[in-house]
């Protein structure tokens, strides 16, 4: 979700800064009259001389009661919006817990990081493997894992991918009583120096 969100804000923002600068561009080259456009009347950026807001403007609801009680509040509401957006960037994302089912109706809390190192040193074991690094998101009880692994030069992807889904998955959401847990897994080539050859 905040991906989408992430996306969807840097889009609009993109596109208003985008369409904000070609028309202050197009004012500043007095394009409209060269080109022979006509702008709407209300438009009162019109040539290089002109102001993007003038003194009517500026001046125009400054007499009324709901002026500065709208500016404030919409002002206050951006406020509040663009900290929530930081505080969701800076949120963890790693699940602290998981909910294990224990069959008697009560339930136990696994430490997520727990459970993220032992499936990387799972991970790790397998032959191909590098370096191995898993991090778990989602809900407690629909935890969620994503997997970084680092490849050796000789590892077959492939096989490497039905292993780790196989064996080090499938132990970790049996052992936790999770009917799944799903994965999305990252490949790398382990960087290694230049092999002398003489």
């Amino acid at each position: 979700m905040l991906r989408v969100t992430n996306r969807i804000l840097l889009a609009l923002t993109g596109t208003g800064l985008l369409l904000a600068g070609l028309a202050v561009l197009a004012a500043a080259a007095d394009l409209p009259d060269r080109w022979g456009l006509t702008l709407p009347s209300g438009y009162t950026w019109r040539g290089p001389d002109s102001v993007l807001l003038g003194s009517d403007g500026r001046t125009r609801w400054h007499g009324t009661g709901w002026w500065w009680p709208l500016v404030l509040g919409l002002l206050g509401l951006l406020v509040l919006l663009a900290l929530w957006w930081l505080l969701a960037q800076l949120r963890r994302r790693r699940l602290a817990e998981i909910l294990v089912d224990s069959g008697d109706g009560v339930g136990a809390l696994l430490r997520g990081h727990a459970m993220e190192e032992v499936v990387a040193a799972e991970a790790e074991s397998l032959p191909g493997v590098d370096r191995a690094g898993v991090t778990l998101t989602g809900r407690r009880t629909e935890p969620e894992a994503r997997i970084g692994l680092v490849l050796l030069p000789q590892a077959e992807p492939a096989e490497v991918v039905r292993r780790l889904e196989a064996e080090s998955l499938r132990h970790a959401h049996r052992s936790a009583g999770l009917e799944s847990l799903p994965a999305e897994v990252r490949l790398r080539a382990s960087k290694h120096p230049p092999e002398r050859i003489s």
